[in-house]
């Protein structure tokens, strides 16, 4: 199975949000900060901001002092419910497709690759984001940072 773009971004930021502690000393980073960061467009990164915000697991703040810092359950959450929520519960194949497929009727992969699917997300349920960024993860995050090209954020 592999995971989408936006799934894939998300978890990128979560992890980055993570290590970063967003306390009185360090402001908490925006969203064109950690899509410079993590590697990826300002504009996926805002859409994925934004459908981690609607689920829960990252906190926006807007203006002097915002930015975006990662929940509780952002942080202490599982990953594979976080996964299936960015994923969603389609099946890994197309059967319904156009055309759709002649042996949907009688076949049996799909039920057997829609089981393979949940034992995928069941062997990230007990991780959290929190045990992702242990080391060494963590130092290496903490090391990337927005390139000097990128300019300022406009927006958290």
């Amino acid at each position: 199975m592999r995971l989408t773009k936006s799934t894939d971004i998300a978890l990128r930021i979560a992890m980055r949000l993570a290590v970063t502690s967003g306390g009185a000393e360090t402001a908490a980073p925006t969203t064109r900060e950690v899509a410079a960061a993590v590697g990826v467009p300002y504009t996926h990164a805002a859409k994925v901001v934004s459908r981690m915000t609607h689920l829960g697991v990252v906190e926006t703040r807007r203006g002097r002092g915002g930015g975006l810092a990662l929940t509780t359950l952002g942080l202490t959450g599982s990953v594979g419910r976080l996964v299936r929520a960015l994923e969603g519960s389609g099946d890994v194949v197309g059967c319904e497709d156009d055309p759709p497929c002649p042996l949907r009727g009688a076949c049996r992969l799909r039920g057997a690759l829609r089981d393979a699917q949940e034992a995928f997300f069941a062997a990230l349920d007990p991780i959290t984001v929190q045990d992702l960024v242990r080391q060494p993860t963590g130092p290496v995050l903490l090391s990337l940072t927005a390139r000097p090209e990128d300019g300022p954020d406009p927006h958290p």
